[in-house]
């Protein structure tokens, strides 16, 4: 991998920078993130005012304007490009049974909004009850089983809004 970065700027404009294309410009960084730089003798005065590192995204006031800063180098484009995103996890959108087992409770109904670790049911499986959480904020699609029922292993329990 080399030293390319891409940079995309307020989602509109993008250029490619190289680590040589950074080492020429004057940099100046006094405290707080402000920087000082000097490009072809024009002084821009700059402040990283927040950052995301999972997204590489950044808000920078270069002479006072903020603009919304993307970096990315090359292993992020081909993360990207292989179809994986950093930092983000599948959405589970339905709970299935893990086990074979009795519905004893059932804490949710259709159009209840959940937030992630919320009980949703309790399922009594070889003598203990295994309650179900919410892997995820989301709105309950549906209920699929009633208390009292009896499900297999796999058995679709609850689906989410998508």
């Amino acid at each position: 991998m080399h030293d390319n970065y891409k940079v995309k700027v307020n989602k509109t404009t993008e250029f490619s920078l190289t680590k040589e294309d950074i080492s020429n410009l004057d940099i100046v960084t006094s405290k707080n993130m402000k920087q000082h730089i000097l490009q072809k003798k024009k002084p821009f005065y700059t402040e990283i005012v927040a950052s995301n590192f999972d997204s590489k995204k950044y808000i920078v006031k270069v002479n006072n304007n903020p603009y919304e800063v993307v970096i990315q180098n090359e292993l992020d484009l081909l993360i990207t490009k292989m179809g994986f995103a950093v930092g983000k996890t599948k959405k589970v959108n339905e709970i299935k049974a893990p086990m074979p087992g009795l519905i004893l409770e059932i804490s949710v109904e259709e159009g209840q909004e959940v937030k992630e670790n919320d009980s949703l049911l309790v399922l009594e499986a070889m003598k203990m009850e295994n309650s179900i959480s919410s892997p995820r904020d989301g709105i309950i699609k549906s209920v699929c089983v009633k208390k009292g029922e009896a499900v297999d292993k796999g058995t679709l329990l609850i689906e989410f809004k998508v």
